[in-house]
């Protein structure tokens, strides 16, 4: 069975460089689980990976809504369901990183 490791607390912690070292050691991948990092554009309010962070290992669900465009805490959930899934299916291990409790529940 393929472990999912969870990083969640509050914002600008700390949990994106840290999953980040985590994800190079275990061949793993980052699914965002945060109410505002699925927002384009909104880098600097809700902490989001840099560029760097970005190209150094896969982020799923990071940046891929607009602003304008709302999403319930199910289907956000069917989401990162999905991309555990495809993260699994492609030989990596999940690394589900975000501050949205409600999400995480």
């Amino acid at each position: 069975m393929k472990k999912i490791l969870t990083i969640v607390g509050p914002t600008a912690i700390g949990k994106t460089e840290l999953s980040v070292s985590i994800a190079k050691n275990i061949n793993g991948q980052i699914i965002g689980l945060d109410s505002r990092q699925i927002y384009k554009k909104m880098p600097i309010g809700t902490a989001q990976p840099n560029k760097d962070e970005m190209m150094s290992i896969k982020h799923h669900l990071v940046g891929i809504k607009d602003p304008n465009e709302t999403i319930s805490a199910g289907k956000y959930s069917d989401m990162v369901l999905s991309k555990v899934n495809d993260v699994i299916d492609d030989g990596f291990t999940p690394i589900i990183v975000g501050g949205a409790g409600l999400y995480y529940r």
